[in-house]
């Protein structure tokens, strides 16, 4: 079902409340915005603290940054917000905050683009820091556009930190687990170690990606050793499959006789042997993809 605009007031409002609640904003901070039609923006006005906002204060603005409709003035980086809708087609909401960990990362000047954790590595890739410009004008939305086509998560520098998506939750989770990658990432500094994974391991994470039906089609990788790893592993050939090796082998047990004449199974139903016989599966194939590796 098509969103009428007032649930897009309502999602909004949802994800100020949150942005606000996870302290990623202060005072007046960050913005947010749906591109309810091809033509209008909604978005938060500006000189608003986001977790007092009403439905009825949101702004619509055209495709130029102009007016349309509201009693309060659009948000200033409004200029950001519509530069990616007009360079991302496959863009419906864009959410600017300034999380403390990630935005820690931008005013170090340090991008998250290792190959660290599978979650990342599967879901977004490397996070790439665009250089920083003068809030409110084309500054911005310029040093972001050419990450914009592989990426949609970025750190703005000295600034904070910058996410789009298909819809207004999907953009609120990138920077969620943004947030949550470069706090642990900290930790990781701190303790004195980052571990970054093999190129082979990056390779079935990027796999999994695949297999769960992500495109691969302008997927920016992750960066190993300088390097950015965005090809997935060769799947496996295999002339039959895990449950036709545990079926055939089942069936084999089920009908073998001992010397005696009596089952080998003896005091097992064949869903007891099944189960044996999967767990031998299961131990066989680890072993050979350790040996693989």
């Amino acid at each position: 079902m098509e969103k009428t605009e007032s649930m897009h007031r309502n999602d909004i409002i949802d994800i100020c409340k949150r942005v606000q609640a996870n302290g990623w904003v202060a005072a007046n901070d960050g913005n947010i915005s749906i591109r309810i039609s091809p033509d209008t923006v909604l978005c938060t006005p500006t000189g608003q603290s986001k977790g007092c906002l009403t439905t009825d204060q949101l702004i619509k603005v055209d495709m130029d940054g102009n007016k349309k409709e509201g009693e309060l003035e659009p948000s200033s980086e409004i200029k950001m917000h519509i530069d990616v809708y007009k360079n991302k087609e496959s863009v419906k909401s864009v959410v600017h905050a300034h999380p403390p960990y990630a935005t820690g990362f931008a005013v170090a000047g340090v991008p998250l683009d290792q190959c660290i954790m599978p979650e990342i590595i599967i879901g977004l890739g490397s996070i790439p820091l665009a250089k920083f410009g003068t809030p409110s004008t084309m500054e911005i939305p310029e040093n972001i556009r050419p990450y914009l086509k592989e990426h949609n998560v970025f750190l703005l520098e000295n600034h904070g930190a910058l996410s789009v998506g298909s819809d207004v939750f999907e953009a609120y989770y990138r920077m969620e687990s943004l947030e949550l990658f470069a706090k642990i990432s900290l930790v990781a500094r701190i303790l004195g170690n980052v571990n970054v994974l093999s190129e082979d391991n990056v390779k079935k994470l990027i796999k999994v990606r695949q297999d769960f039906g992500l495109p691969l089609t302008d997927y920016p990788g992750c960066k190993i050793d300088g390097n950015f790893i965005k090809e997935p592993a060769q799947r496996m050939t295999s002339t039959c499959s895990t449950q036709d090796m545990i079926k055939e082998v089942s069936s084999s047990m089920a009908s073998c006789k001992d010397e005696s004449g009596s089952a080998s199974g003896a005091g097992m139903d064949r869903e007891k042997i099944t189960e044996i016989v999967a767990e031998v599966v299961k131990n066989v194939l680890q072993g050979m993809k350790k040996t693989d590796n």
